[in-house]
């Protein structure tokens, strides 16, 4: 059985080695997490594969940097068009290889869609400015300014759980720009990648090579890195990795998208029916498997019993099943290691003395979302990133208390509040250690639109078309006497 798809053929996908596609000699079956139906046939790419896709890319990089604007904003328009006629289809393959409910697959290809369009619009108006070199007395008159250059080679490497909308942040904007890209897609999604970049390849307005696409897992990704090629290195994943890639990439860029353990309060003076409905979307939307998934709520003690049982409540009603259900809201985690580790942490937290008061138990072979309760400071379940749809209720005396623990994390990618006292709500911005702060939601709230990224361990530079492309530019100075 093949999914969707009548045959091999029809699952079969290949490697761009710039704009020629490719079938590698040794091949890989993926299967769906949901039904394990084969949903793709893979390429598995070499390090020699790797630096032939890098050599490809440097000797177009001249192309590239001097093709007009114009050109590279119809190429990405052009692709959202392509997109946009072609959304359920995308849809349908992330609910395939990652196990995405419908409903949610379809919200993802319709941010990719805005993503692009957002990097459009910044491309118009990235650009230098004028510096007034007389402004000091040891300086003189001149002409001097300066303007953002592409970086030359852009080497992505990207993750399963936004396996379209993810990948756009790093190539339409590294595209955009004048770039060339070489990307390396999660191992557990290939196809969604395939379908995106045939997009751009195919394009009327593309750019010759600017584009090559490597299927693989760490040696394809550590050759990418320790190449002097590449002149940024874009990454989206775990921590551990995040290091590998600091350790090895030498003098170059990197950007690093990593992980989290994100946190929020529930103040006593909160609208707690609102709050619990988010908290349960937040902590379990895309089965927990979000960077910026809910993972910690400090709730103050004098709410705490109304606000737990609320939490049950709205957590029974979300709907675990097929991802092609319209109206189901989680459907199964990545494979089944990423289930034994969800079953781990239950059992541990059990063992500490925490208690289950929502999930636990499989739905048809599907781990459920989860509530625990009487979660402590000490509790590895809290300590470390579970990335599984668990989420742990931890009581507190005060605001003080919630949030001197939720800063005594060493991630720090987004936190939220929810509380109607404004004097918290300022404190609460200032306080907070972590890249983003969100006030009367979930810190699961995340807009393409805006900056992303966290401070201490959950990674360095910002995502969002606008800062993307500052990460993937150069800044040159001129001076005319």
């Amino acid at each position: 059985m093949f999914g969707l798809f009548e045959d091999k053929d029809d699952i079969r996908i290949k490697a761009f080695f710039g704009s020629t596609e490719e079938i590698m000699e040794k091949e890989q079956n993926i299967y769906s997490p949901y039904d394990g139906k084969i949903v793709t046939i893979v390429p598995v790419c070499s390090a020699e594969d790797t630096k032939r896709a890098l050599d490809i890319a440097k000797k177009a990089t001249k192309l590239a940097r001097e093709t007009p604007l114009s050109q590279r904003i119809l190429w990405l328009e052009d692709v959202a068009h392509t997109i946009e006629d072609s959304k359920e289809d995308f849809a349908l393959t992330l609910a395939q290889e990652v196990a995405k409910p419908i409903t949610f697959a379809r919200v993802e290809v319709e941010r990719c869609i805005e993503t692009i369009k957002l990097t459009v619009a910044e491309l118009v108006n990235l650009s230098g400015e004028t510096i007034p070199t007389d402004v000091t007395p040891s300086g003189k008159k001149t002409l001097a300014f300066y303007r953002h250059e592409p970086v030359g080679v852009v080497a992505c490497i990207t993750p399963f759980n936004f396996p379209l909308n993810l990948v756009a942040h790093k190539i339409a904007p590294a595209l955009g720009v004048g770039n060339c890209v070489v990307l390396k897609p999660t191992p557990e999604a290939p196809r969604i990648s395939y379908m995106f970049a045939k997009a751009f390849i195919n394009s009327p307005y593309a750019i010759k090579d600017a584009l090559s696409v490597l299927y693989g897992d760490v040696e394809v990704g550590s050759t990418l890195v320790k190449s002097s090629i590449p002149r940024v290195i874009s990454f989206t994943g775990s921590v551990p990795v995040g290091k590998i890639i600091t350790s090895q990439a030498g003098i170059k860029k990197v950007s690093l998208e990593l992980g989290g353990n994100a946190g929020t309060y529930i103040d006593k003076s909160a609208d707690l029916s609102f709050a619990s409905i988010r908290c349960a979307f937040g902590a379990f939307i895309n089965s927990g498997q979000v960077c910026i998934s809910l993972q910690r709520i400090y709730v103050h003690k004098d709410v705490y019993q109304s606000f737990t049982d609320l939490m049950a409540i709205e957590t029974q009603k979300l709907k675990v099943g097929s991802p092609y259900d319209d109206d189901t809201f989680m459907s199964s985690l990545i494979n089944d290691d990423a289930s034994s580790r969800a079953k781990g942490w239950i059992e541990n937290a059990k063992k500490e003395g925490a208690r289950v008061i929502a999930g636990e138990y499989e739905v048809d072979g599907i781990f459920p979302p989860t509530v625990m309760a009487d979660v402590t400071d000490d509790m590895e379940i809290i300590c470390e990133e579970v990335f599984a749809p668990i989420v742990s209720l931890i009581s507190v005396d005060s605001y003080e208390e919630a949030i001197t623990k939720m800063n005594n994390s060493p991630y720090g990618l987004q936190f939220s509040i929810f509380t109607n006292d404004l004097r918290l709500t300022q404190k609460f911005i200032d306080d907070a250690e972590c890249g983003g702060v969100v006030i009367n939601d979930i810190p699961t709230l995340r807009f393409d639109v805006q900056p992303y990224g966290g401070s201490k361990l959950s990674g360095v530079g910002r995502e969002g078309p606008k800062w993307a492309l500052e990460e993937f530019t150069e800044i040159k100075s001129i001076v005319i006497c």
